[in-house]
């Protein structure tokens, strides 16, 4: 069985175990503490986190004192969010669809998913219409992939090895990252007026073969990677993104961001 479809991020909770375990720490896990703090979340607010994952934005506001609550369309990842913390209440359900009341919470995160969502700007009007008046919807996207270091160059690389449906499934997630793109689906929305904040994170992986084993080999683009694929790739990545690899033969660099934070 397929640990994750590239076409609609159902995976199984083995997949969303190594998403916890790898992509956390090299990546996502960063990124939560900053979120809840540019949504303004403090000790006594109510907190929804949508399309939650295993939870990263969720414990982070919940370590702030919040209460939270958190959806996710993907029971997989709703079975280890779970495991990690039962003080959240993890629901069932997608983000164009949030079952709660209008005005129900002070603050609601979204990170690294709307670009994921079927209707975005319905997504984002469900987000609005959950927050009470005075609160903030805080959504964070990566950078258009041209702008992000390794990504462009994995990306093309990709490409001439895999084919263009691996390098185009691997661009999916930077895809709001251009200029105004964002900024017009907020408009759309009703939230128009939001504040943007840069933030810059950091890759890490304990090797250069570490780094591919886990964006190529452990996620939604596992079913394409064959091992004679993946011998390809990292013979190739020797020469194309050894700029990457540090003396001490860790993978590191820039994971630029943008934040959007619009008070309903």
């Amino acid at each position: 069985m397929e640990k994750a479809d590239a076409a609609t991020g159902q995976i199984t909770a083995e997949a969303a175990r190594v998403y916890e375990s790898f992509f956390v720490p090299a990546l996502f896990g960063q990124f939560a503490p900053w979120l809840v703090e540019a949504a303004g979340i403090r000790g006594g607010g109510r907190v929804l986190d949508v399309a939650t994952g295993t939870g990263i934005a969720a414990r982070a506001a919940l370590k702030r004192g919040a209460s939270v609550c958190a959806v996710d369309i993907n029971e997989g990842m709703l079975t280890v969010a779970r495991e990690l913390e039962p003080h959240v209440n993890f629901q069932r359900a997608p983000a164009e669809a949030l079952p709660f009341d209008d005005d129900a919470f002070d603050a609601v995160t979204c990170q690294f998913a709307l670009m994921f969502f079927d209707d975005r700007v319905q997504a984002l009007r469900e987000m609005r219409r959950v927050c009470h008046p005075g609160g903030h919807v805080a959504v964070s996207v990566f950078d258009a992939w041209e702008d992000s270091p390794g990504y462009r160059d994995l990306i093309p690389l990709l490409g001439e090895i895999m084919g263009a449906e691996a390098a185009e499934a691997l661009k999916a997630p930077f895809c709001l990252g251009g200029e105004g793109v964002l900024a017009a689906l907020l408009e759309e929305a009703g939230l128009g007026g939001a504040q943007r904040v840069h933030k810059t994170g950091q890759v890490r992986h304990a090797s250069l073969e570490a780094w591919l084993d886990t964006e190529i080999g452990g996620w939604t683009l596992a079913s394409m990677a064959t091992p004679e694929i993946m011998s390809a790739l990292k013979a190739a990545a020797e020469d194309r993104l050894g700029q990457y690899r540090n003396a001490d033969g860790t993978v590191s660099f820039e994971a630029p961001a943008v934040f959007a934070i619009a008070e309903v």
